[in-house]
């Protein structure tokens, strides 16, 4: 039996039938519908946010004006297919809402709710043509999954930029520098002291002690609840390092559970300098500098000075001049004798 060519129905493929339109032009196609229906789409987002309970830190303006700066962004993406802008524009909605408490799954979740709202005006215009909606799903899924992706990892880069941040100066304000007479430097550490904030601690010291040309160090681990062998010895190394620099290291407020640390681990406790409390350590870090601190009342027990105690002002008066000294002669019986100078008169 010769074969009998297949026929083909009209319907399926008709005689004037065109070849799939290629996906530059069906997204250009779609973009043009996205930019038309702007406001519709724009408005049915943010409802769709709103009724999802995402970015309730925000008021209903700035996640309209958000929503507005975003959607742009995606069509000019979809357009160009160049995401640097929308990596630009992510990373700075990162940092605008990230300090007001937005979650990252609120942010996957309203990217999710822009391609669903997308989805579904595409739905409406393509419904009557199936194989044409597919066409241009195919062209679009791509293309919003690689926004989203983009929209995601921006995100979350800038969530951990920050929180790097937030770690480092929380750092260093539990570590403070504080020079308290010249030469001489206290460091009081609060917190739990693990490897890397004592690595940190050692740079910022040895920082301090050449640029400020201390002498005496006074480390307070009065706030450390407890430290580890790791730990222990990189305070050693602390100290050693410190020594080679000229500056003498005073460690005070070890708890029990510290010392039990040290002597457990066979530290070599002969190059620290111990003291109880920071008070003592202050006291010992005078001496080695020399100062001699001592109190007023001591040096200087019967010198007060008299306390005045106002009342009316008195008119100053003259004090009458002195008298002056009567000037007399006094005559005498026999030979003539004549005497004048300052004689007292009796009275």
């Amino acid at each position: 039996m010769p074969d009998v060519p297949r026929q083909v129905p009209s319907s399926v493929m008709p005689s004037d039938a065109t070849p799939p339109a290629a996906p530059s032009r069906l997204l250009s196609e779609l973009v043009e519908h996205l930019r038309q229906n702007r406001t519709a789409l724009r408005q049915e987002w943010a409802m769709r946010i709103k009724d999802a309970q995402l970015l309730t830190a925000m008021t209903a303006e700035e996640i309209f004006s958000e929503a507005t700066s975003v959607y742009d962004n995606y069509v000019e993406v979809l357009e160009t297919g160049a995401v640097e802008a929308l990596r630009n524009y992510a990373r700075n909605l990162s940092e605008r809402i990230i300090p007001r408490g937005v979650e990252t799954d609120e942010v996957l979740g309203i990217i999710l709710l822009l391609r669903d709202v997308l989805a579904r005006s595409l739905f409406e215009k393509y419904q009557s043509d199936f194989e044409l909606l597919n066409r241009v799903l195919d062209a679009y899924e791509p293309a919003a999954n690689r926004i989203a992706n983009t929209v995601d990892v921006s995100f979350v880069e800038e969530r951990e930029r920050i929180i790097r941040q937030q770690q480092e100066a929380i750092r260093v304000l539990s570590t403070p520098m504080l020079q308290v007479r010249e030469q001489l430097l206290i460091l009081p550490i609060i917190g739990v002291l693990d490897s890397q904030r004592a690595r940190q601690l050692t740079e910022q010291l040895l920082s301090a002690i050449r640029g400020n040309r201390v002498k005496v160090v006074v480390i307070d681990i009065t706030g450390v609840p407890t430290i580890d062998a790791t730990v222990a010895n990189h305070l050693a190394q602390t100290i050693d390092a410190s020594g080679l620099m000229g500056a003498s290291i005073i460690i005070t407020g070890v708890s029990p559970e510290i010392a039990l640390t040290l002597v457990t681990i066979n530290l070599d406790l002969s190059k620290m300098n111990i003291v109880g409390d920071l008070q003592g350590g202050i006291e010992e870090a005078e001496h080695l500098l020399g100062y001699e601190v001592r109190r007023v009342s001591d040096s200087q027990p019967n010198q007060v000075a008299p306390k005045r105690v106002p009342g009316p002002a008195v008119p100053k008066q003259d004090a009458p001049p002195p008298p002056r000294p009567a000037r007399v002669q006094v005559r005498f019986r026999g030979p003539a004798l004549r005497m004048s100078g300052p004689v007292q008169r009796r009275t």
